[in-house]
């Protein structure tokens, strides 16, 4: 236990000192602004999550009061974007149930592990042979493309060490695309020639946000988006694997470098991702069904909160210049992920679909 602790970082000292209590204070009350904005009607209409608007008013903030207060608020801003992010990221998996995964049967299985690894992949080598991108925000946005959104991103961004600009730079490409998903296949769905059932399995296995899931598959019917849903959850039930193997393939890869650097032959330390393991484990007890829904649902509510304020502290670690910098390389990368997600997941889940 103690060195699971000490794997998520969790630094008990830092808790006296003025500048956590501070910091949090200032991430909080950001959180709250941005859930209270995600309220709003327009918000709501064009799907914009609290996590969506607490990086972009971090940014905002970041980018201009913040410089002159970041001295005393410093420890608790990065608390938050650490060890809430990865307390964010365990209470995901009290949004899943295993029955919710066997639900899709194998069909929905074999073409969510099918999507998850065809985009990953394709997104490692458009980012580093054709867009000349750095590793970190090429795997990035690979794992936010393939997986679900902001929340993969910011799921990846201890496993690889990330700076704050590139997660930004990540999650904006998430929002773009997975919004133009969302508003694009309803009217898409009339010339695809699939089942409402199809459509489901469709827009779970590609579109990049749940909230934008969700969207695209009511904007059908209620059983496409019921469908939509389940084959999506699967999907986000696959993070913790990715990690795992991520974080192995990292430790692999840095041992072959320093192998080449110093001579001789290292062995790769696979670092486990612990927070990974604990979100399993909490998709496992929410399986069980033993603990009521009306705590469930709270526990969903607060992690929805925790998210919002790692995002907020997450952008006001962030520095406009940096984003400028990254140009336009990264939302290129994402556009040929858009489309391979949306015309070449048209034509794997329609030939997964004849397998079965």
């Amino acid at each position: 236990m103690l060195s699971a602790i000490k794997n998520l970082g969790i630094n008990t000292k830092q808790y006296g000192d003025a500048r956590w209590w501070l910091g949090m204070l200032l991430v909080v009350v950001l959180a709250g602004a941005s859930v209270a904005l995600s309220k709003l009607p327009i918000m709501q209409s064009a799907q914009f999550s609290s996590l969506t608007i607490g990086i972009v008013l971090g940014i905002i903030v970041g980018n201009s009061v913040f410089s002159r207060i970041a001295t005393q608020t410093d420890i608790g801003v990065d608390y938050a974007k650490s060890i809430l992010l990865k307390a964010g990221v365990v209470l995901f998996g009290f949004r899943i149930t295993f029955a919710q995964v066997a639900g899709v049967d194998w069909e929905g299985l074999l073409t969510d592990v099918v999507m998850l690894l065809g985009t990953f992949i394709l997104a490692v080598q458009l980012g580093n042979r054709v867009f000349k991108l750095d590793e970190q925000t090429t795997i990035l946005i690979g794992a936010g493309s393939s997986i679900c959104g902001a929340a993969a991103v910011m799921a990846t961004e201890p496993v690889i060490k990330a700076q704050a600009h590139k997660v930004s730079v990540a999650v904006a490409t998430v929002v773009v695309f997975g919004t133009l998903s969302m508003f694009a296949y309803p009217i898409m769905f009339d010339y695809m020639g699939l089942s409402e059932h199809a459509y489901g399995i469709f827009v779970g296995s590609t579109i990049h946000e749940v909230a934008q899931v969700v969207a695209a598959g009511t904007a059908v019917s209620a059983n496409a988006a019921d469908t939509a849903v389940i084959e999506k959850m699967l999907r986000v039930m696959m993070l913790a694997p990715f990690l795992v193997g991520l974080s192995f393939w990292q430790s692999k890869k840095h041992a072959k470098t320093n192998n080449n650097e110093h001579g001789g032959e290292q062995k790769a330390g696979i670092t486990i991702p612990w927070f990974a393991v604990l979100f399993i484990v909490a998709s496992g007890v929410h399986s069980l069904s033993v603990i009521p829904q009306v705590a469930t649902s709270a526990v969903v509510w607060f992690d929805n909160i925790l998210l919002t304020i790692a995002m907020v502290a997450l952008g006001l670690r962030t520095h406009v210049g940096a984003i400028r910098q990254a140009g336009i390389k990264p939302l290129l990368l994402a556009g040929c992920l858009f489309l391979f997600l949306t015309l070449g997941g048209y034509a794997i889940n329609v030939g997964i679909a004849e397998l079965f």
